[in-house]
């Protein structure tokens, strides 16, 4: 999304972008009635690929990297640099993207779900650990991995061990605050919490309401509900989830909406119960199903909306603005704010795989990494 959050069968940084949210589930056309046409949103077109599917963008140290799930079944790497000609190179190098069942995955990525720069620049890399689509982490196969953007080096692995990416598990995305860091368990439905400095993590809000996902909510893409198996609608955990400006808030939520907000103080402080820590959570936005989002620093929140193929923002008083709706963009996945202000989208087609249409894939190939300018919109709110 970020997506390929673990299903169950019932289951560039933070710092750059201007964002807002939708008012009621399914009732997106009707929060942003009255829609009347301004100038044009432009969608550029920065690179295209028929090697992989990517799902995650991150502009670091002068390049643009890019990253898709293993079980997304194309042959690119799990992480690539895009060079100047258009070309996907391995990154960090061909070894950490050679992983083959059986090797050690201790250095090789098994299954890249999302890329995230960090406060300090550095690159971070969330490999879900798990080679097959709803498959359990395999050994030493989830991980967190820092590294300096501009080299290659691998500056630091923080594993995620059996305690933390359990059977059932897909360790979905990243936000930083401070010396802590917050992920998305999509699978088990759960935060983890991860000290920086000392590596340690824990699972907080495990199988909390906030965190899993609802049934009635279904995704709505090309006019049908996605589902995961036949008859059964796609239903995913906690998934995207942003930290406000001042470091104060986490806002979180299933992919399918709604979204929650807990102080940060307490997801930081371990002594704290799981029950005080249930009780300060409290409702945050009704967005509906989304493929990915980024908050820049004055708390807008941007988002892609699955249904309409659509970007929106919402600003921290909650007004909802519609940047743009395109077919091109089926299930853009998590957005990222280029230096010079452009917001970049990978656009994944997630639900046009194989899995999802019994073994008959719909993509429309290639698939497009866009751009768009997040200060012009399509379409705005009359007053």
């Amino acid at each position: 999304m970020g997506f390929m959050k673990q299903i169950r069968r019932q289951d560039c940084s933070k710092r750059t972008l201007h964002k807002s949210a939708i008012a009621a589930f399914m009732g997106l056309v009707a929060a942003c009635a009255h829609l009347e046409p301004v100038h044009a949103q432009t969608i550029r077109i920065e690179a295209t690929t028929t090697a992989m599917d990517w799902n995650a963008v991150a502009l670091a140290g002068g390049h643009v990297f890019v990253a898709g799930p293993r079980w997304s079944g194309f042959s690119g790497p799990a992480v690539g640099l895009l060079t100047k000609n258009g070309k996907i190179k391995p990154f960090p190098d061909a070894d950490w993207n050679g992983w083959k069942p059986g090797q050690d995955a201790t250095h090789r990525f098994v299954s890249v779900n999302a890329l995230h720069v960090a406060p300090d620049g550095t690159l971070w890399v969330v490999d879900t650990g798990t080679p097959s689509f709803g498959g359990a982490p395999i050994p030493e196969g989830a991980k967190l991995v820092r590294i300096d953007p501009a080299t290659g080096h691998v500056l630091r692995i923080y594993p995620l061990g059996l305690e933390i990416a359990q059977a059932g598990s897909y360790i979905d995305d990243i936000r930083f605050n401070g010396t802590h860091a917050y992920l998305t368990d999509a699978g088990k439905a759960a935060l983890i919490v991860l000290d920086i400095k000392t590596g340690q993590a824990r699972r907080v809000l495990d199988n909390d309401a906030s965190t899993r996902a609802r049934t009635g909510r279904p995704i709505i893409m090309d006019g049908h509900v996605v589902e995961s198996h036949p008859h059964q609608p796609l239903l995913v955990n906690v998934d995207p989830l942003e930290v406000s400006p001042d470091g104060k808030w986490l806002y979180f939520g299933p992919l399918e909406g709604p979204w929650s907000q807990v102080p940060t103080a307490f997801l930081d402080d371990p002594n704290l119960s799981s029950t005080d820590l249930s009780a300060a959570v409290k409702p945050w936005a009704d967005l509906p199903p989304i493929g990915g989002s980024t908050m820049d620093i004055a708390g807008n929140l941007y988002f892609t909306n699955l249904k309409d193929n659509g970007v929106y923002r919402r600003d921290v008083s909650g007004k909802i603005t519609r940047l743009l709706s395109d077919s091109r963009l089926h299930w853009a996945d998590a957005p990222c704010l280029a230096p010079d202000g452009r917001l970049w989208l990978p656009v994944a087609q997630l639900d046009r795989l194989p899995m999802f249409h019994q073994g008959q894939s719909r993509s429309h190939q290639p698939f497009l990494l866009v751009s768009i300018d997040p200060h012009i919109t399509q379409s705005k709110d009359k007053p």
